[in-house]
């Protein structure tokens, strides 16, 4: 270790502490322990450069305890990324580029938005698999098109996390060796020392999931550490998991301490911290010239690597013009060419479910765009999203593009996320609604994102019949469409199933979720006005009298109980995706509910919750407003009041 080495690493965890002191608020304690690990890594080991900070073969770095985000924004500032000095000095501030957990699309060199525990592993995981994907496809003989790392640093807090679990044991299953877990063990949490509550052996365990497990006792040791980076970095046939064992808050007086955890250390321990760096106590926001050009150096190698992978790139397109070719289409696919008016011609004449149709149109997509890929918690063949062409994706067979998940369905959500933030494919993931509930903290994480991984679940309804309540979903609508940014869509047929794909695969800055019944629908003559997330289906002369306003299999239901009113005038809607409807003009939304027309009647098989904006004081509720029961579908249903005879009975006694 030299004198540089040491100065660096000084001012990171002074800057790390003024930010913190500053913004009086944040988590000095990791950022302080974890420094040397960190510098370390982006100093020798990770290949980046700010030349190109969307460099395909860039080595990833998550920082999955994003509650860290001070250590991130440090070394993104001293290896010249976009985040200056006074960046630094507006951490946690109103509209920074250094939000308070790292988040992407915010600050330049943030590959993922991290902070909940344990999802930036999930993350990891999918950005290793998206690699081994595709190197698997595009590399070839001595052109390693796609060959780096995929680093992730976690703490004590996402180990224990259930989702670690999923994750890791899915990477160890798949012998990703490209993945590099490095685990900063200050054995401290919120509450105190984790042997309150954590006491499991880790290493044994991440062992015992597929590992190569490397320890070290020293986390303050830099010599040390390099030593271990540098075995991490050996070629192996597992995934590595590197224990580093750190002490929080370290050189501050708040050392070893749950104290330095999730406050700002104080102004005097400030102070104490820079004198036992060896730093000038008086001065805040210092990082001296020498530490800069030493960066600029250290990065300098790196795009040494990168220029010399652009040179071996351009030689490749010209030795494989057809595989550029495709790999262009990969990065820059054009989903919107499959949406012709041809896609649009009706194939069924008899009734089917909508998972069927799903599973129809995904496989006509996959055929046509070999970069689509994804898979399901266990469930692919009952929700008719398994790609039967084409193999899996395993440790033998990384081309495949069936990811088979497990019973892991948060787990699977964050590691597809992770996958799409990697780019070059398209991604879904699949189970029954009902476990949305299992996935709903990362499916707000793709929202927040703004990414466009999909969601696709089926068994949608009461319509589940004999599994009974714990598998029928009743406020999982509700909970899907609270979320901003997530459009949800709940069509009724052939059409509005089209319709909804249509904007999952050409809208690339949301997530779209698909909700799809397993018992075959009646044949509705839905529209690709459906576009605009709800319209006007059935309609009578002049006002109507009373507007029912319904989804998915309930639309058939609505237009029966219409076709049997002859003394009222009912106009019937089509609401598939109330996200999209609300984004119409006003002038179009009244087109299709008129303020004047109050009696209105929303019909779902689902909570109310969601439907009072569009019904009104007024309206009436044809809802599922407790849980199921276990019989067969159609029993449930009458017995919920999912009968044409009690729907027109509510329009009558308007």
């Amino acid at each position: 270790m030299n004198n540089i080495d040491t100065k660096t690493i000084s001012t990171i965890r002074a800057l790390c502490a003024d930010m913190i002191e500053k913004a009086k608020s944040g988590h000095p304690g990791t950022p302080l322990g974890a420094a040397p690990l960190a510098y370390g890594l982006w100093d020798q080991f990770l290949n980046i450069t700010t030349k190109d900070v969307k460099w395909l073969n860039r080595d990833r770095f998550i920082l999955s305890a994003g509650h860290a985000s001070s250590l991130l924004y440090s070394l993104l500032h001293i290896y010249g990324y976009d985040v200056s000095m006074d960046d630094i000095k507006q951490f946690r501030q109103l509209h920074s580029k250094t939000p308070g957990h790292p988040e992407y699309g915010v600050t330049e060199g943030v590959e993922a938005t991290t902070g909940p525990l344990g999802t930036g592993l999930g993350m990891a995981v999918g950005m290793a698999m998206a690699e081994k994907h595709l190197a698997s496809i595009f590399n070839k003989k001595d052109y390693p098109i796609f060959d780096h790392k995929v680093y992730a640093l976690c703490g004590d807090g996402c180990l224990m996390e259930g989702i670690s679990s999923e994750v890791l044991s899915l990477a160890g299953n798949l012998k990703l060796n490209n993945l590099v877990i490095l685990y900063d063990n200050n054995h401290i949490s919120i509450e105190g020392n984790t042997k309150i509550t954590f006491s499991e052996d880790v290493p044994a365990k991440m062992k015992a999931l597929g590992f190569k497990v490397i320890t070290l006792d020293q986390g303050d040791d830099y010599d040390a550490i390099i030593k271990t980076l540098e075995e991490a970095s050996q070629p192996s046939d597992q995934p590595v998991f590197v224990e580093v064992k750190t002490l929080i808050g370290a050189h501050s007086p708040k050392e070893d301490s749950e104290a330095s955890h999730g406050a700002p250390l104080g102004e005097e321990n400030v102070r104490a911290l820079k004198e036992n760096l060896g730093l000038d106590p008086d001065a805040h926001f210092i990082c001296d010239q020498d530490v800069y050009d030493h960066a600029k150096a250290s990065m300098a190698k790196k795009t040494e690597k990168y220029d010399a992978w652009k040179v071996m790139f351009e030689d490749y397109k010209k030795t494989y013009p057809d595989m550029a070719k495709l790999l262009k289409e990969y990065f820059e696919p054009d989903f919107a060419t499959f949406f012709t008016d041809e896609f649009y011609q009706p194939v069924h004449d008899q009734p089917i479910a909508t998972r069927g149709i799903s599973g129809e149109i995904l496989s006509a997509l996959a055929d046509r765009f070999p970069s689509i890929w994804g898979g399901s918690a266990d469930l692919g063949t009952s929700v008719k999203t398994y790609l039967s062409k084409y193999p899996d994706f395993n440790a033998e067979t990384y081309e495949g593009r069936n990811i088979h998940y497990g019973v892991r369905e948060n787990g699977m959500a964050t590691i597809a996320n992770g996958i799409t933030l990697y780019g070059g494919t398209r991604t879904y993931v699949s189970t029954f609604f009902t476990f949305s509930d299992f996935l709903k903290p990362i499916a707000r994480m793709t929202a927040l994102m703004g990414i466009p991984t999909t969601y696709i679940f089926s068994h949608d309804s009461i319509g589940v019949g004999e599994d009974g309540p714990t598998h029928q979903p009743v406020e999982q609508l509700t909970m899907l469409r609270s979320i901003p940014h997530m459009d949800v869509w709940r069509p009724c047929d052939e059409t509005e199933t089209k319709v909804a794909y249509e904007a999952a695969f050409t809208e690339n800055d949301h997530p779209t979720t698909l909700i799809l019944s397993r018992q075959p629908l009646a044949l509705v003559s839905g529209s690709r006005e459906a576009k605009r997330g709800g319209y006007i289906l059935k309609d009578c002369e002049g006002t109507p009298d009373v507007i029912l306003i319904a989804t998915g299999s309930e639309v058939s239901l609505a237009m029966e109980a219409a076709k049997q009113i002859n003394d009222q005038k009912i106009r019937v809607v089509s609401m598939p995706c109330q996200d999209v409807f609300k984004r119409q003009s006003k002038d179009y939304i009244e087109s299709v509910l008129p303020s004047n027309v109050e009696k209105r009647i929303a019909v779902e098989a689902g909570s109310r919750m969601s439907w009072g904006e569009f019904v009104g004081y007024k309206g009436q509720y044809l809802t599922v407003d407790d849980f199921g029961t276990s019989a067969p579908a159609a029993e449930v249903f009458k017995v919920k009041g999912f009968t044409v005879e009690h729907l027109v009975d509510m329009i009558k006694q308007f």
